[in-house]
């Protein structure tokens, strides 16, 4: 593996060629000489410069390496210290919340049940299942099928009016997703397949391709203006093709 150092200082910028012959370039971020695993920093894909792209390398499979920019040991700026405690916590989260979407799939429940596990589940952390019963601060029940009214418990508690207000949320950015989802579907829907009447076509601005049903013969003429709209009299309908 010709060109590869047996140290990469931090800091210092190396550019190589994958197995896939894809260049990458990027600051080093650390290396491990026993693997052979480079880490490299490099400008975000999304070209968003607040942020950047992290390469893990396998130098044993790359090929044509270099060092663009050499960064001495003693000038480069030191590693910053990680908070161990916070990271780990992260994991421990993390690992705890793909468990709680995964009891929320192996239940058999309803797909509303499931939305709304997992939607309670992204601020409360204190939640399992009972049989197809959502339980919440080991006092709060949601039944089926999962409605403001099914939410069960202790009606004077904080635990149980802020579920509630948790469930009702869940259910109004619900039905307003579920809303605007259907506007879009309406204002596409005229652009697939839609049928016109001659007469209604002599009033078509749009340009749009013809289709004689009645001889079968298919048109590339498109109305450009509307005075200049003709359709033949065999012409029974007229489709918007796509």
């Amino acid at each position: 593996m010709a060109g590869v150092s047996d140290c990469f200082s931090i800091g210092s910028t190396v550019a190589c060629k994958t197995c896939y012959n894809k260049e990458i370039e990027g600051e080093v971020l650390a290396f491990d000489p026993q693997t052979k695993m480079l880490i490299l920093k490099c400008p975000a894909s999304n070209g968003r410069p607040s942020l950047n792209d992290v390469h893990i390398v396998n130098l044993s499979l790359v090929s044509d390496v270099q060092v663009k920019r050499e960064v001495s040991p003693t000038t480069s700026e030191p590693p910053q210290s990680l908070n161990l405690q916070m990271l780990n916590r992260r994991v421990r989260n993390q690992i705890e919340e793909k468990k709680r979407l995964v009891m929320a799939l192996q239940a058999g429940v309803s797909p509303e049940g499931q939305k709304l596990f997992i939607a309670i589940s992204k601020t409360i952390q204190d939640i399992t299942w009972n049989g197809a019963n959502i339980v919440v601060f080991d006092n709060v029940t949601i039944r089926p099928p999962y409605k403001v009214d099914n939410v069960h418990g202790n009606e004077d508690s904080g635990a149980y009016k802020h579920v509630k207000k948790v469930v009702e949320k869940h259910i109004k950015d619900t039905a307003a997703s579920a809303q605007v989802q259907q506007q879009r579907e309406q204002q596409q829907q005229p652009q697939k397949g839609s049928i016109f009447t001659k007469e209604k076509a002599l009033c078509a601005f749009a340009e749009v391709p013809l289709f004689e049903s009645k001889k079968g013969d298919k048109s590339n003429g498109l109305f450009k203006r509307r005075n200049h709209c003709k359709i033949d009299t065999s012409v029974i309908d007229i489709e918007i093709l796509n």
